[in-house]
């Protein structure tokens, strides 16, 4: 792909160089095909699927104003129109709340071992707790 290729375009049907440059864009992009247009034919194909693209009257949940989107908006009332929604859009984006880091496995096992040594305390200073504490090890000898 170090080289530029010429293709043949299926709308017009005139000859097209198809860069090296464009062939790796193609590629880091993802895309299995070459283009089937040339540059023109495919501004054409662009320009007239935008122009009979379906719009939908909406109003803005924003600012109150009539506009149109390119989709079926689900609730009319609950979609901005271009101009707020290119305001939003344009706004800088709050960063996101910090949480806590992730703890090391170390961490969490000497949070583990802290509330059982808490418990053997416990159990020393009451003498029941401590005489089944007592029984429990030595059913578990056997």
């Amino acid at each position: 792909m170090d080289q530029d290729k010429t293709l043949t375009c299926k709308d017009c049907g005139k000859d097209f160089v198809w860069t090296a440059g464009e062939q790796k864009f193609y590629q880091e992009k993802g895309f299995q095909n070459q283009p089937g247009r040339c540059p023109e034919c495919r501004q054409k194909k662009r320009a007239f699927q935008a122009a009979n693209r379906v719009k939908y009257k909406i109003i803005c949940k924003n600012c109150g104003k009539e506009d149109e989107v390119p989709f079926k908006p689900r609730d009319e009332s609950s979609v901005l129109c271009s101009e707020c929604f290119k305001a939003l859009r344009q706004k800088p984006s709050q960063p996101p709340p910090q949480e806590e880091p992730v703890k090391k496995p170390e961490e969490i096992e000497e949070k583990e071992e802290k509330p059982e040594e808490t418990k053997e305390i416990e159990a020393e200073e009451i003498p029941e707790a401590a005489e089944k504490k007592e029984k429990a090890e030595k059913k578990e000898k056997k």
